[in-house]
């Protein structure tokens, strides 16, 4: 059975941040390039067994419901964006996929990136669940039931509002299906929603996400890294026009980030996302810039999404409590917890290059995160762009 046979399967992001350069900039083109920061290595025949899910991925299109289900939840992407997903097929020729001799794999997805762009989530999903699957990995289904109802209802009790956010290093498409299952049937109203808009669509369930950092990578090759964080926000807000009010926060550092958060976005944008460093000192951090800025704290949100389990949500909500709202993006932790004995993948793919125009050079973009070890990039262009922030890690 094929691993993804719905163009649903993906997350909200995908689709947004795709429209968002179809709007703006629809010549650009981009470089995707995966990266596994555990350094696995895959076994023999996994880059062929991958084309073939490709192969198949490329047949994949948009039903009629599916199409329904986007104008009616997803109201912010217009009837010309519907129109598009309905005759875009996935092109296998815009992927280099090999395994070297040291059985390390290699990906890049090159193209528009209006379109380029859709590859990052499904490439994900399906390297982790096919590297499972040719090892012959298989979840303990009484511990993957126990664990994922232990969670809901823990996260019920404590009222800690949450998304799933867990698609992209999900143990299998069947795991993520259980768990969306038992989360909507055992954690009530603490359920938000999850970022996966197939299976919003298949729980009704509402759609959740934000904007990713490939959206301020990109404005950071294009206008630099000073004003990346600005002109993304400022397009972005020209794009939705107050709709998907979520900025991220750690494309280049937050500190760099919360120099360029204006009052003006303080009041246009509903929430910040916090995906890297110490969530304790975002909070510190956030609220001192709303206070700065004479934004109330109160009104506002963080979404915490790094690395998140349900006990680690309670201590940050607990230290948000009664100084600024907070929900939670939690992932791997409810997709991939199945007592199989592997550990979940630590995969990545992100922007690498990127130009304007086909005429044009490319241009590096990198990711300078809050947490050591997770910047992304050429090391030069890392280098440059701490000179020019400021940044001496």
């Amino acid at each position: 059975m094929p691993i993804i046979n719905s163009i649903l399967d993906t997350d909200l992001y995908k689709f947004t941040t795709g429209y968002a350069y179809s709007k703006l900039f629809p010549y650009a083109e981009g470089i995707f390039r995966f990266i596994d920061r555990s350094d696995r290595v895959y076994p023999t025949g996994f880059d062929e067994k991958l084309r073939e899910e490709i192969n198949h991925l490329s047949t994949v299109a948009l039903t009629v419901s599916e199409a329904a289900f986007i104008k009616k939840a997803m109201p912010y992407l217009p009837p010309t964006y519907v129109d598009f997903l309905k005759g875009f097929r996935f092109d296998p020729n815009e992927l280099d996929i090999h395994l070297d001799e040291g059985g390390k794999l290699h990906i890049d997805a090159v193209g528009p990136l209006y379109r380029v762009t859709l590859w990052e989530t499904p490439i994900l999903a399906l390297v982790s669940e096919l590297y499972y699957r040719m090892m012959q990995a298989e979840p303990d289904h009484a511990y993957l039931v126990e664990a994922a109802i232990r969670k809901a209802e823990l996260l019920k009790k404590e009222q800690i509002t949450f998304s799933l956010f867990g698609m992209r290093r999900r143990f299998s498409y069947e795991v993520e299906d259980k768990v969306t299952g038992i989360m909507k049937e055992h954690a009530g109203s603490a359920l938000y929603g999850t970022s996966n808009m197939h299976f919003a669509h298949k729980y009704d369930l509402k759609v959740s996400g934000t904007h990713p950092h490939e959206w301020i990578q990109f404005h950071g090759a294009i206008y630099g890294y000073k004003m990346a964080n600005y002109m993304a926000m400022e397009d972005w807000i020209s794009v939705y026009d107050g709709d998907l009010g979520t900025v991220l926060t750690d494309t280049y550092t937050t500190d760099v980030f919360l120099r360029n958060f204006s009052k003006k976005h303080a009041l246009l944008f509903t929430s910040l996302r916090q995906d890297s460093g110490d969530p304790i000192a975002f909070i510190d951090k956030a609220i001192a810039r709303y206070n700065e800025l004479r934004v109330n704290p109160s009104l506002k949100y963080i979404i915490f999404s790094d690395s998140l389990d349900t006990e680690r949500a309670i201590q940050i909500r607990n230290a948000c409590r009664g100084r600024i709202g907070c929900t939670f993006g939690i992932g791997t932790n409810l997709t991939n917890d199945t007592g199989s004995g592997y550990k979940p993948s630590n995969i990545v793919m992100k922007l690498w290059r990127c130009r304007m125009t086909e005429k044009e050079q490319w241009s590096d973009c990198v990711k300078l995160s809050d947490t050591a070890g997770k910047h992304t990039g050429e090391e030069e262009e890392i280098r440059l762009a701490q000179a020019t922030l400021g940044i001496d890690r």
